[in-house]
């Protein structure tokens, strides 16, 4: 089987068919020589596995993530079938319930800024090997990024997830990928809604109303109307004669 150059990042013309879905694609289980009618240009990444009887890591290539130019992430994501030599070796490690592994470098996932920021290590992610053999190679790849692009993450999981002891055909079951891939930007955290505003000034306005010391006192509130009162009272009263005046005398 044709293996993929292991190079980091590197500037690509190739063909290929793949199936694009929002800005993600995946051509799974490329045989050597198959027919190929859609032209690809970009940057392509390497995605390794790895899968041990002895659980010691050894990584290899399983495909390769192909970065579109453009302002948002466009993700391609091509795999090649897996010979027969790798389809019993992942069955033996299910026996053994040992791991099954993935990588990629971290990188920017637009092709436009990878000479930005040099690569700085791996991203890994796993699942047990026997959930990779009974789910037939079906898996859902998420890498997460950052708001600049820079991708900080990847997840992995299959499909179905658990493992329950049935047998699977190599050659029928455990030939050809069958991913879904998935770029996840970070979500802003939304702000308060103004049902909730509204209630929460209620709220501290209610607390206020019964705190004494935060009240103010009954002449320091209405003290204009006492004071005017007190003056148009003693205004009435000045204009008021005298009571039991005399009488006049003739």
């Amino acid at each position: 089987m044709a293996r993929l150059l292991p190079f980091n990042i590197a500037v690509v013309s190739t063909v290929f068919l793949f199936v694009c879905t929002k800005s993600v694609c995946c051509n799974n289980g490329r045989r050597v020589g198959d027919a190929l009618d859609t032209e690809f240009s970009g940057f392509s990444v390497p995605l390794e596995h790895s899968f041990e009887v002895d659980d010691v890591a050894k990584f290899r290539v399983r495909g390769a993530l192909l970065l579109k130019a453009g302002r948002e992430p466009s993700v391609l994501l091509n795999q090649n079938q897996l010979s027969e030599e790798d389809r019993t070796k992942l069955k033996e490690v299910a026996a053994v319930d040992g791991l099954y592994r993935i990588q990629v470098p971290r990188v920017f996932l637009l092709a436009d800024r990878q000479t930005e920021r040099q690569m700085e290590g791996y991203l890994t992610a796993f699942v047990r090997a026997c959930a990779m053999v009974e789910s037939h190679l079906s898996d859902s790849i998420t890498l997460h990024t950052d708001v600049s692009g820079y991708l900080i993450g990847v997840s992995i999981v299959t499909l179905p997830g658990a493992c329950r002891g049935t047998e699977v055909e190599d050659e029928v079951d455990l030939e050809v990928f069958n991913t879904t891939l998935h770029v996840m930007p970070p979500v802003n955290a939304t702000g308060p809604g103004t049902a909730w505003f509204i209630e929460r000034m209620e709220q501290e306005s209610e607390k206020k109303s019964k705190n004494p010391q935060e009240q103010k006192s009954f002449f320091a509130k209405y003290w204009y109307l006492i004071l005017g009162g007190a003056i148009f009272l003693m205004a009435s009263n000045s204009a008021q004669p005298p009571a039991g005046g005399g009488r006049e005398q003739s």
